[in-house]
């Protein structure tokens, strides 16, 4: 598991790197990306159970949120990606498998990314078809 979410990582961040001008902090931008994708996948439970339950889940204060996404999102990855510059043996890992192993690799990456943002997608949408009228 450790190293599919490294190999997704590695996928990130040579798609930053080629898209980016100029080329720099391609790590943090892959980085971040995996973040934000794990916040779709936990926005999306939140969702689910809220039209499963049609009860709505209160925060309270919402800088607490913050807190919550530090802790358990975007510390973790910064230390399986940056700390020591990881990230730098992930690359050099990867960039020796075969072309072949690695464009499938990068489809596989690509249905994955697709498949969570359109499960937010169509959890919004299921959301959007319960009448909260009568839940209030």
């Amino acid at each position: 598991m450790r190293k599919a979410y490294n190999y997704f990582f590695y996928k990130l961040y040579k798609f930053w790197d080629l898209v980016s001008t100029p080329k720099f902090i391609s790590d943090w931008k892959a980085e971040l990306t995996i973040d934000i994708l794990e916040i779709f996948l936990g926005l999306s439970i939140i969702v689910y159970y809220t039209v499963i339950t049609k009860e709505w889940i209160d925060f309270g204060n919402e800088k607490y949120i913050i807190i919550v996404y530090l802790l358990f999102v975007a510390v973790p990855n910064y230390f399986i990606f940056h700390h020591r510059n990881q990230w730098k043996q992930i690359v050099h890992e990867f960039d020796q498998w075969p072309k072949k192993k690695n464009k499938i690799g990068g489809m596989i990456v690509f249905i994955i990314i697709l498949a969570v943002v359109g499960n937010l997608i169509f959890a919004f949408y299921q959301m959007s078809l319960v009448d909260w009228s009568q839940y209030r």
